[in-house]
Parts: C-alpha cells; sequence; structure tokens
C-alpha cells in the first residue's frame, strides 16, 4: 500500500472519530468518493491502526443505526409545509422548495 493512502486513511479515520461525520460528507472535505472513504475506513483502516479502525467502526455502526430517522425527519420537514409560505430545508441553502397544488 502506498504511503499516501496510509496517511489519507489515518486522517480519515482520526477526522472522523473527532467529528463524528457521515461517510459522504468526509469524502466532499476530503475530495474523494464515498466509496473510497468507506474503503479506507473498513478495509485499510484495521491493517493500519485497529484500534482507531474498532472506534471508527462503532461510529459507523451508530450512522447506520440511525440513517433511517435522518431520512424520515427530511421528508418530514419537507412536506410539512405551510402551503402558503416558502420552506428552505437547509439555512445555508439557496433552494427554495415551495408546495405546488396538485395539476388535475
Amino acid at each position: 500500500m502506498h504511503d499516501y493512502i496510509k496517511e489519507r486513511t489515518m486522517r480519515i479515520g482520526r477526522y472522523l472519530v473527532e467529528t463524528k461525520k457521515t461517510v459522504r460528507v468526509i469524502a466532499k472535505e476530503f475530495g474523494v468518493s464515498k466509496s473510497t472513504v468507506h474503503k479506507d475506513l473498513t478495509e485499510r483502516l484495521p491493517d493500519i491502526h485497529p484500534e482507531l479502525a474498532n472506534e471508527v467502526k462503532q461510529i459507523l455502526h451508530h450512522h447506520k443505526s440511525i440513517r433511517h430517522i435522518r431520512g424520515g425527519e427530511a421528508t418530514k420537514q419537507k412536506y410539512q409545509v405551510d402551503s402558503n409560505e416558502p420552506f428552505q430545508a437547509d439555512p445555508l441553502s439557496h433552494h427554495i422548495i415551495t408546495k405546488q397544488p396538485v395539476k388535475k
């Protein structure tokens, strides 16, 4: 395994433990794919640093166990909108979602 891959794997592993961010967010921040982050954390990290890999495994397991809640909350926010007021899903987002009448 190349040194730069080992270094990236360690940086991503430490970052996940420190921040508890999701694989998707970390992939964007590190400029790599979600698949790369997942492979680094689940396959490469146990060979490089087993103790850190165990911490990472627990966090990833927690993320997996709550993903249905996160998805449900996003859907709830999307559809619990007053029909007369625009809804902004994310305060940092510039996309405004408004309820539209159903066309018949």
